[in-house]
């Protein structure tokens, strides 16, 4: 797993620490010592039990999989006695070492990085994953005379070559074939973004233009994947004359940009060009995620700066405040930063498959271990699917953009703090940016916990809409409006003194159904500043069209 992770050195510096025996930890649990022995008992009796009625001398004792685990959901695991023992074996043994996790005396986040390395023992150590106990990858291997295992061996081979485990089929995606389609034009670039400017698809648009600031660690074309699920095509199809940062796939070269430069080489110049463009006297802003994060920062440094360039403000599944930066946390101590700031903090490159295993070990159940079940114990090909491809194009990022973005927001927290952030000069106040905002975030978020987002209502200026939408990270972003799924809940308008108990507002919020975006663009229509007709073409005479969107900077793999 180490190469087609992405190499021993990415792990070691990955999760592995996570897993590596603490004193502390271990003290903890010798200090649980009734409970220990509470719990090995009745684990022992439990086991026992299960050894019983597989003999037929009584009833097996409960054991189920999570809601939404598929590990186990094929007929095998109950149908054969031996199978359904192990099955029920080893979620007995995954109980007992999350209930141990649970009762260690220990708090905050030396739990929390128990609980993560723990679980991802129990993830790996599934009898899912190994050929000799998963009766499905025997069963093919039977049926098709070893053809599955030959095949599956040569997916190993393949993903070790290209470093990282196939989530989906590569070959039936290719950005500004089918994904990235929305059509525009590219208006601008630098050495670290282009600015593209998509077609308008109303007779009138806003006299505000509207840029997009997306995650730098990702592609863009999460806003623009295809047409039935294309943010951007919405945003357009409301009227919006839109603008998309597309940033640059760094290699050595960029190396040495850090924070500052991702602000004024990136979103500063964004509005810049948009506003000149457009001859508006402003621009509308929306952030995603990291990109969320660096716009907040911009706009502070404009507020101190008093540049008034900006006239309301969208943050998706961004963090502002990261005192609860969820599992993400767990990887980054001192230690870690330390280490990076030693190799790349002064220039160098992380790998954007660094950043690919990370966010993938989060959620190993769902992006690591199906793959490796079906593509090297069965032999299979994963199934296309748009958005694992988008989640496989890795992006990398200068040295001491990255050291400086998570000793200042993951391990110190500085953002939040007025002045204790200096940023293209100027001391950084997010209280000062007094714009509207919208604030969404989502549920079963896992990178930036809801509650998180919220965190940013007591930080910022202004009046602030506070919306919660379903699912995750990326599923409750790409919600669109026409399908009709899923909900979001609205508590209201904000303003300068937000409830400060995110629970005690999601008690008296309405949950209301299908997508937020439809919310969003009611929100958003005020600040188009009036309409005018649309423009004809993309540009100006200042900034005429390089090249069509996307662009050629989105299709540098990393």
């Amino acid at each position: 797993m180490k190469a087609i992770a992405g190499g021993g050195n990415q792990v070691t510096q990955g999760w592995m620490p996570l897993l590596q025996p603490d004193a502390g930890l271990v003290a903890a649990l010798a200090r649980s010592s009734a409970r220990l022995a509470a719990l090995q008992s009745k684990y022992l009796q439990e086991q026992k039990q299960l050894w019983e009625a597989m003999l037929g001398l009584g009833e097996a004792p409960p054991a189920s999989p999570e809601p939404g685990d598929r590990r186990f959901a094929a007929r095998e695991w109950r149908d054969n006695a031996y199978y359904d023992y192990v099955r029920r074996s080893y979620l007995l043994a995954a109980r007992y070492l999350t209930e141990l996790a649970d009762g260690a005396e220990v708090e905050g986040q030396a739990k929390e990085r128990l609980r993560f390395a723990l679980r991802q023992w129990i993830d790996a150590m599934s009898p899912a994953n190994f050929a000799a106990t998963n009766p499905e990858v025997l069963k093919l291997a039977l049926q098709s005379r070893g053809e599955s295992l030959t095949q599956g061996l040569a997916n190993v081979m393949g993903d070790a070559r290209k470093g990282r485990v196939s989530q989906t089929d590569e070959s039936a995606f290719e950005v500004g074939r089918n994904l990235a389609t929305a059509p525009g034009q590219v208006v601008f670039e630098n050495d670290l973004i282009q600015l593209i400017q998509y077609d308008p698809a109303t007779p009138e648009a806003g006299k505000r233009p509207l840029v997009m600031v997306p995650p730098c660690i990702n592609k863009f074309y999460i806003l623009d994947l295809q047409p039935e699920n294309s943010f951007v095509r919405y945003a357009v199809s409301q009227g919006h004359t839109v603008f998309m940062v597309s940033w640059r796939n760094v290699g050595p070269e960029q190396g040495h940009y850090g924070w500052d430069d991702y602000v004024s080489l990136g979103i500063f110049e964004a509005i810049r060009v948009a506003r000149e463009v457009s001859g508006a006297d402003r621009v509308n802003a929306l952030g995603f995620c990291v990109g969320g994060t660096l716009l907040g920062a911009a706009l502070a440094v404009m507020a101190a700066k008093g540049e008034d360039a900006v006239e309301a403000v969208t943050y998706l599944t961004t963090m502002l405040d990261f005192e609860e930066p969820g599992q993400l946390g767990l990887f980054i101590d001192e230690p870690s930063v330390a280490l990076r700031e030693a190799s790349i903090g002064k220039g160098g490159i992380l790998p954007g498959s660094d950043l690919a295993f990370v966010f993938s070990s989060l959620r190993a159940n769902d992006l690591i271990w199906p793959y490796v079940v079906n593509n090297y114990l069965k032999g299979g090909g994963p199934a296309a699917f748009d958005l694992l491809y988008w989640n496989s194009d890795s992006t990398n990022l200068p040295g001491p953009m990255y050291c400086s973005y998570v000793r200042n927001t993951y391990l110190e927290n500085r953002l939040r703090v007025p002045g204790a952030l200096h940023n293209c000069g100027v001391p950084v106040d997010l209280g000062r940016v007094d714009r509207p905002s919208f604030i969404l975030a989502t549920r079963e978020d896992h990178i930036v916990p809801w509650r998180a987002a919220y965190r940013s209502l007591a930080l910022l200026g202004g009046d602030k809409t506070f919306v919660l939408g379903a699912s995750g990270h990326v599923a409750g972003v790409i919600n669109p409006a026409a399908k009709g799924k899923r909900s979001y809940w609205m508590g209201g308008a904000q303003s300068s003194s937000p409830d400060a108990d995110p629970e005690r507002w999601l008690a008296k919020a309405e949950e209301r159904p299908g997508s937020w975006w439809t919310q969003w663009s009611a929100w958003l229509e005020g600040f188009k500043g009036g309409t005018r007709p649309a423009p004809a073409r993309a540009g100006s005479a200042q900034y005429p069209a390089i090249e069509p969107a996307p662009g050629r900077y989105v299709k540098q793999r990393a």
